[in-house]
Order: C-alpha cells, then sequence, then structure tokens
C-alpha cells in the first residue's frame, strides 16, 4: 500500500487536486481497490460507502474542474466513527438496532466536515455506545489490528475502525471521539496519529453522547501534519476561538514535562522503552526535559475506576431517549450502565467538582512547561483470545484507558504519535499534552516533535498483507 495516494500527505493531496495531477476520483477508486483488496478482512466499517462515494467524487471533480473550491478537505476520502449522525447513512452506535432517524441530521461537526465535499467512505466500528477502550463489540466483532496478522488483536476503542481505515488505505482522515481515550488508544495502536481536542472547542451535537461532561470530537491521520491540516480546515467553523496552527517551534525553545510515576508503571514489554527513547532524541536535538507530575493523578485515576461520570451520563441518555435499547445491550457494556442505578444524585455531583478541581490544577501545573510527554498506551493491543477469562476484558480495558483518562478528567488537550513498536511488534504511541484550549499551538509542538522523530511510515513500516 506503500504506492497508494490516500497514504500521502493531506498537504500533497490538496495541492495535487487543484494542479490536475490528482483527481477526487482517483483517491476513491484508490480506496475501492484497498477495500476489495483486504476483502473486508480488517472489519474497518460498519457502512461502507464506497460506491456513493466514488459517484459523489466524479461530481467532485467536475466542480474542480469548473473552478471550485468547497475547503481544504474537498475531495479527501474521509472514514466517520459510527456515532455520528450522517446524512443518508445509517447510525447504529455500536449497537444491535438502527437509531431513529433523528441521527441521521447532522450536527455542526460533520455539517462542516460535509461542506467542504470529502469523499465520505463509510462509517467506521465502534464499541457500543462508544463505552470501552479496546475495540471489541458483542454484536458487530472488533476490526482487526493490522499489525498482527496471525492473531486478532484488538484496535483500540472506542473508535475502533478508525486506525484501521487509514493503515488499510481506505481513509486520508478518520472522524472519531474522545471521553477518555477513545481516539488516542485507537491512534496509537494502529500506529498513527490521533488529536483530543479541548471539550467544548467543538460541538458534540448530533453524536451520540456517551459522556456530555466529557466527550470531544477528534481526528485520527497518518501524521501530526496531517492532523494540523485538517484542524486548521475545520476549526474556524466550529469555534468562535479559533487559532490556526502556528509554525512549529524549534526545539530548543522547548520544555517538556516528563511524569516521574504512574504513567509508566505496568508498562508492557517495549512500551517504555519506545517512549523513553524519543524522549531522549527529542532532548538530544536541543529541547529542555524536567520532571513535572500532575498534581491528584491518583484521584483521577481512582475517580475513573468507580465509574467517573459516563456511566451514569449514559445510562440518562439511554433511559430517556432510547429505552429500548438497554435489554440488547453487550454484556460489557450493560454491567457499567447498570451500576450507575446505585449513584446517588450527591455523590454524581461531587464527581462533578473533583473534575473542576482536577481541571484547575492541571492547568497551573502545566504552565510551567510547553507540554507533557507520557506513553500514550501502557498495554499493547491484546488478543481477542486473551480477554475471552473471566474478569479479563475488565482488567485490560481499565490499563488500556489509564494513561488518556488523565486528559479528559484534567480538561487537557491532547495528541498521539507513534514513536517506535514494543516486545510484541505492535506501534507504540507517544502522548502530548497541554493545558486547555492549547490545541493549535499543541499541533505546533507535535509537529516538531514528528520532524524530528519521523512519522508512523517512516518508524514503523508498513503492517503485513493480509
Amino acid at each position: 500500500m506503500t504506492d497508494s495516494p490516500l497514504k500521502r500527505p493531506l498537504r500533497e493531496l490538496y495541492a495535487g487536486l487543484r494542479n490536475g495531477t490528482l483527481t477526487a476520483t482517483r483517491l476513491a477508486e484508490a480506496s475501492l481497490e484497498a477495500h476489495q483488496a483486504r476483502g473486508g478482512h480488517d472489519h474497518a466499517y460498519l457502512t461502507w460507502n464506497g460506491e456513493a462515494a466514488l459517484a459523489f467524487a466524479r461530481a467532485t471533480d467536475a466542480v474542480i474542474h469548473q473552478g471550485g473550491d468547497t475547503g481544504a478537505l474537498m475531495g479527501i476520502p474521509v472514514s466517520i466513527k459510527d456515532i455520528y449522525a450522517v446524512p443518508g447513512l445509517p447510525t447504529y452506535a455500536g449497537s444491535s438496532r438502527r437509531l431513529p432517524q433523528a441521527w441521521e441530521q447532522p450536527g455542526p461537526m460533520v455539517a462542516a466536515l460535509l461542506a467542504q465535499l470529502p469523499s465520505v467512505m463509510g462509517k467506521t466500528h465502534t464499541v457500543e455506545f462508544a463505552f470501552g477502550g479496546l475495540g471489541t463489540n458483542a454484536h458487530w466483532g472488533a476490526p482487526r489490528n493490522p499489525w498482527d496478522r496471525q492473531n486478532h488483536r484488538t484496535p483500540g476503542g472506542s473508535s475502533a475502525g478508525a486506525g484501521v481505515s487509514l493503515v488499510g488505505g481506505t481513509a486520508s482522515l478518520a472522524l472519531g471521539t474522545d471521553t477518555a481515550g477513545s481516539v488516542r488508544i485507537p491512534a496509537s495502536m494502529t500506529g498513527v496519529a490521533g488529536l483530543k481536542t479541548t471539550a467544548g472547542r467543538w460541538s458534540t451535537n448530533q453524536i451520540v453522547p456517551l459522556s456530555s461532561t466529557l466527550d470531544t470530537p477528534g481526528l485520527l491521520a497518518h501524521s501530526v501534519d496531517d492532523l494540523a491540516f485538517a484542524f486548521d480546515a475545520l476549526d474556524g467553523t466550529l469555534t468562535s476561538r479559533s487559532t490556526r496552527v502556528p509554525a512549529p517551534p524549534a526545539l530548543a525553545d522547548l520544555t517538556f514535562g516528563v511524569p516521574s510515576t504512574f504513567f509508566w508503571e505496568d508498562c508492557s514489554p517495549g512500551i517504555a522503552e519506545a517512549v523513553e527513547a524519543a524522549i531522549r532524541r527529542l532532548e538530544a536535538a536541543g529541547a529542555r526535559v524536567v520532571t513535572l507530575d500532575l498534581p491528584h493523578t491518583d484521584e483521577a485515576y481512582t475517580l475513573f475506576q468507580q465509574g467517573g461520570l459516563a456511566a451514569a451520563e449514559l445510562a440518562a441518555f439511554l433511559k430517556t431517549e432510547l429505552p429500548e435499547m438497554i435489554e440488547a445491550l453487550d454484556p460489557n457494556v450493560a454491567a457499567r450502565v447498570e451500576a450507575a442505578d446505585d449513584m446517588p444524585a450527591w455523590e454524581y455531583v461531587r464527581r462533578r467538582a473533583v473534575i473542576d478541581k482536577l481541571t484547575a490544577a492541571a492547568a497551573t501545573r502545566l504552565a510551567d512547561v510547553d507540554a507533557l510527554l507520557t506513553p500514550t498506551v501502557a498495554i499493547t493491543p491484546p488478543t481477542l483470545e486473551s480477554l475471552l477469562p473471566e474478569g479479563a476484558y475488565a482488567r485490560a480495558n481499565m490499563h488500556a484507558l489509564r494513561n488518556t483518562v488523565i486528559a479528559n478528567f484534567m480538561g487537557l488537550c491532547g495528541l498521539t504519535l507513534p514513536v517506535g513498536k514494543d516486545a510484541a511488534g505492535m506501534p507504540v504511541g507517544l502522548q502530548v499534552l497541554a493545558g486547555p484550549w492549547q490545541d493549535a499551538r499543541l499541533l505546533a509542538i507535535g509537529q516538531a516533535i514528528e520532524e524530528q522523530l519521523g512519522t508512523g511510515t517512516t518508524l514503523l513500516g508498513e503492517p503485513p498483507a493480509p
């Protein structure tokens, strides 16, 4: 797949579509070819929209030929997580039943995307109601992590098919969401880049909610530079606080905080080593690296272990909006939704107050550095077989979410980029965190890191053929 045009940088695709060396039709055809070649083996999509996207791409080329330009993402093949409402495509949110038609009317995020005339290749698999970090689904099955062809490993969740669609060559940009790590975990586990935006920056309207407090729209792409390109294409429409991504700073002008504990604990073999090696390379290139521990990290994780806010807020949504869906829930999701019945109102209010306290303390501490660096995910993607014993799924799911959820509970923006492979040969991600509303600068910092370390394509090579 190295010769696939969908693997080229978004800036290169943008230029090629306008100078005539590429067409939207050719990009859509390449997506269809990749999908056909893999025979659905990766299981990235719940709803494949390939033929319709190809017809749309031909119409887009006609617009371009007439001098039309609808935006930076015009003609770009895109996949969308199946919790976004998209016109003409069903929404299941990973459940066994199609949601009411109201969930096919676009919200601001999808409207901003569609206005630029990308080619929507389909809707990717998600954990049911986005409630899980591994990418499994009792109703539809788990997409296959493309980096292991011998064993069916999890792709990361809950945006389970998003990273797989990129690595499989069917999309150049993927829309996901992140409530406790649901963009960064699949990006890390599949060797691509992922952005978690600051909560409230981009509207979650017409995105099926998991946690109304913590849900954030996000992006996955082949590189941080691609994320920056797509962020600039969308952000001006989605927020009044829009700031374009500045030029990447010199590493010598940056100070990175690195925690001494927590994020490094119980890492699978090779994960901590790969991230530590990347940090040493940044330091050797001129970056200043200091020890910095976020306050109340253990308290935040304890709150997450207790269920945080997601179980209560998802239960409220289901019981008021989709009560008929509850009886058919995936057992891994149902157990946590049922547990919310035991939470008194005062405990929910207390947890909201704790998150407000965590957010304020983290913003203050991070003012001392440009960004915080940690491993993105502490666990190598587990095989589906390893999750079968009683209690195994819950342990692995909590382990996968541990490092990423801190950003959600502390109101931070964050990204991940690949920095190598672990002892099992699976991708390892470097998590880069910054204070709230620093999204644009965070991407510029990520670009500077990427320029020094390389992209996933250069570091990881190509996954084995199916």
